[in-house]
């Protein structure tokens, strides 16, 4: 993994899959909130992946759009930009209609001292979007943060597991799902309600913070010292391909890898490959934030890049300075402050 160049291909890639889904799924696809950490690769790979497949279908991406380069980078990839603010009920209302709704909007840095922003976006704005798509079916990004703490020798939350979130972002993103949930009883809209920890690229993700941390020697605090991850490649063709899946009442889908990852030993293992030594505080506590994930991997198979790959190319990432988005997940927060 030499550049951004070549992130982006293998981000882009779509899986055979993928086009054979995409073939079954009728309609264009809108993707709201597409400027995020995610959004981007993910309307790209759906883009090509249409265009892989033969078939005549749109991919729209809707964002304020504040950096032009990105709405022209998606553009010259076959992506249709509107420029909207979502939260303008107005340039809402004006949006095409789509068969295919990705939510991806939201809210998570800084949502301290901006609580009412936060809760503005994650669960005001969904009512306003499940009314003006009611007749679409509609793909919810939400987030594992809304589940209990679980014990690490669990194997982590199951869809059925009760929420309990910390903290008013965890909260916001419970009231996101709430919110669409009832939408979807009352106008019978399809959904699925897609709860992601967490996604992995070269420019963010735990992985590259924990990598970063070994290599300038900086101390890890193990208090919750257990995580999942996954390839954002994986993450996002699974997103796409849940459209094949959605219902009502909302499909729930817990979406991150197999593995429940010590990161002691992620951070040795980052050590060894960066010949730096960790350096570590505090212990474990029993439980910790985790997702699983087994009703994903039955429906779309296992993530095809493994945690091993991830760690090597974060190692080889961060020994040339590549670029990074500096948005820390905030993965050792255990108070629900973001």
């Amino acid at each position: 993994m030499k550049s951004i160049e070549e992130l982006e291909e293998i981000l882009s890639k779509p899986t055979a899959g993928l086009i054979e889904d995409l073939k079954e799924i009728k309609g264009d696809i809108i993707i709201l909130g597409v400027a995020g950490k995610m959004g981007p690769s993910l309307a790209k790979l759906a883009s090509r992946a249409v265009k892989e497949a033969g078939i005549d279908k749109k991919v729209i991406g809707v964002s304020r759009f504040s950096d032009d380069s990105l709405r022209i980078d998606l553009e010259n990839h076959g992506v249709t930009c509107i420029a909207a603010d979502l939260l303008d009920d107005e340039a809402l209302q004006a949006l095409p209609e789509a068969e295919n709704v990705i939510y991806m909007a939201g809210k998570k840095f800084g949502t301290t001292g901006q609580e009412h922003s936060t809760w503005a976006m994650n669960a005001y704005l969904p009512g306003r979007v499940a009314t003006k798509y009611k007749n679409s079916k509609i793909i919810v990004f939400s987030s594992g943060n809304i589940y209990p703490f679980v014990h690490y020798a669990s194997g982590g939350a199951l869809e059925e597991t009760p929420p309990e979130p910390i903290g008013e972002y965890a909260q916001s993103c419970l009231g996101r799902e709430r919110v669409f949930e009832y939408f979807s009883h009352q106008f019978n809209i399809p959904m699925l309600m897609y709860r992601l920890n967490y996604a992995i690229d070269m420019r963010y993700g735990n992985l590259l913070e924990i990598g970063k941390m070994v290599n300038t020697e900086k101390p890890i605090d193990l208090r919750s010292g257990h995580m999942n991850v996954i390839w954002q490649g994986d993450a996002n063709e699974i997103a796409i391909r849940s459209l094949l899946h959605t219902s009502s009442p909302p499909k729930i889908l817990n979406v991150t890898g197999p593995e429940t990852i010590s990161i002691r030993q992620v951070a040795e293992k980052f050590g060894k490959l960066l010949n730096k030594k960790p350096v570590f505080v505090n212990e474990p506590e029993p439980n910790v934030l985790l997702n699983n994930a087994s009703l994903c991997h039955q429906l779309f198979g296992y993530p095809s890049v493994s945690l091993l790959t991830m760690i090597e190319m974060t190692v080889q990432w961060i020994q040339q300075d590549g670029a990074t988005l500096n948005k820390p997940t905030h993965f050792q927060e255990r108070e629900g402050k973001f």
